[in-house]
């Protein structure tokens, strides 16, 4: 009672209220500063770069930044006969001033994804061209026929916008017809759709031979004494302490025909001449499951390792077949370390570059050749990040579907 009669008690109330709210203000605020760096490093490290990429497969602003008058007045032609005179004029000076800082061979080389020849074109047209003209049309057309044909001018109008769909279109073997409408290339220009369909199949074989192996593996090292598990585990850690690099070069040196894996068959007599181990499939498989081996046994071994082994026990005792109390009690458990095994595993094979380009043959290329190719080779930025694009949304996908089939799994088991 005698609190509520003293007038100093609101104001020590309402003290009491504002340094609760500077303390709760000032524990976000620490928090906010121990998170802060993390989220720093992730977008600058993931979501810018992942961002890039997707503008890029979508970019096409090249002829826009270069020659911004003739994308306008192209943008605005209906694609019928001839483009009007002023079009005809604005791209004859600016093919002029494209020579200025590089934006000729930015042009020609977008101009040249619509037509192989475009980059001679334009050179051709660059040298013969006057300092002036009364007709613009008929200049370009003495110069080169080629400025007479409506198809000249409906490849450049391809390169006007400055979205465009044709890289993630063309990363799956997909175009524009002549009337706008979405068509499936000639089938002898069909690449991608076999390239994605030989990557998943590489990277989902290599994941089930890594579980295979690496299941029992770290089964035999979270029950084996510490003493034992810890020295196994140094040579399942082996690997990581030698470059790829030179672990995918061993694997060739191991599978050639001279190699020891051959002259070890041959020795035991279960072949008689050497088999072609390397530069195809099998030497991928090899190589692959070897490097990623170890990422499928630490998250398995992980689980496996707080996994009490009287659970197992208990069922036997009960009566329970010892492969069935396996089956039935230990195997459920270690669903996490499994999806987090084959997840990391799939995801990471997916990727892969310098092992299948050394050890693999033409046939054993994976997306991830065609986006170096793009990018260090014919520097199409747009189809390398359109690649990468359709790449990441099909990983994203399974990653997605795999992850609602354990979540179903766990739901009916439990």
């Amino acid at each position: 009672m005698a609190s509520t009669l003293d007038p100093g008690a609101p104001a020590a109330q309402g003290n009491l209220k504002a340094r609760l709210r500077r303390a709760e203000r000032l524990r976000k605020l620490k928090a906010v500063g121990l998170v802060a760096p993390l989220a720093l490093f992730l977008v600058i490290v993931f979501v810018l770069p992942i961002g890039s990429m997707l503008l890029n497969s979508v970019d096409n602003g090249s002829l826009r930044q270069v020659m911004p008058a003739t994308a306008a007045s192209l943008q605005e032609w209906d694609g019928e006969g001839l483009p009007e005179a002023a079009t005809f004029a604005a791209f004859a000076e600016e093919l002029r001033d494209s020579r200025r800082g590089g934006g000729l061979g930015s042009v020609g080389r977008r101009l040249n994804y619509e037509d192989s020849g475009f980059r001679g074109l334009l050179m051709r047209t660059l040298m013969g061209l006057p300092r002036e003209s009364d007709d613009w049309r008929a200049t370009l057309i003495d110069i080169d026929p080629a400025w007479g044909e409506g198809v000249t001018w409906r490849r450049i109008q391809a390169a006007a916008p400055p979205r465009t769909d044709r890289y993630l279109l063309a990363s799956v073997d997909l175009e524009r017809g002549a009337d706008g409408e979405i068509q499936r290339v000639d089938a002898d220009s069909r690449l991608y759709q076999a390239v994605f369909q030989r990557t998943l199949v590489i990277a989902g074989g290599v994941t089930l031979i890594c579980l295979a192996l690496g299941f029992p593996l770290a089964y035999l090292l979270a029950t084996l004494p510490a003493r034992t598990s810890n020295l196994l585990m140094i040579l399942v850690l082996l690997p990581f302490w030698t470059s790829l690099l030179v672990r995918t070069a061993a694997w060739i040196i191991l599978l050639q025909s001279n190699g020891l894996a051959n002259q070890s068959l041959m020795a035991l007599g279960l072949v008689e001449s050497p088999l072609q181990l390397v530069f195809n499939r099998i030497g991928v498989f090899f190589a692959m499951v070897h490097i990623l081996l170890p990422f499928m046994v630490l998250p398995l071994y992980s689980v496996m390792k707080g996994i009490s082994p009287s659970y197992q026990r208990a069922a036997v005792s009960l009566g329970a077949h010892p492969f069935a109390a396996f089956w039935q009690v230990y195997v459920p458990q270690t669903v996490s370390g499994v999806a987090a095994g084959t997840i990391l595993v799939f995801i990471m094979a997916l990727g892969y570059y310098i092992t299948p380009a050394l050890v693999g043959g033409p046939a054993d290329q994976m997306v991830s050749y065609y986006v170096a190719y793009y990018t260090n080779t014919t520097n199409n930025w747009g189809m390398a990040a359109a690649l990468g694009s359709i790449l990441l949304a099909v990983t994203l996908l399974l990653y997605l579907v795999y992850h609602r089939l354990v979540n179903r799994k766990q739901m009916i088991g439990s």
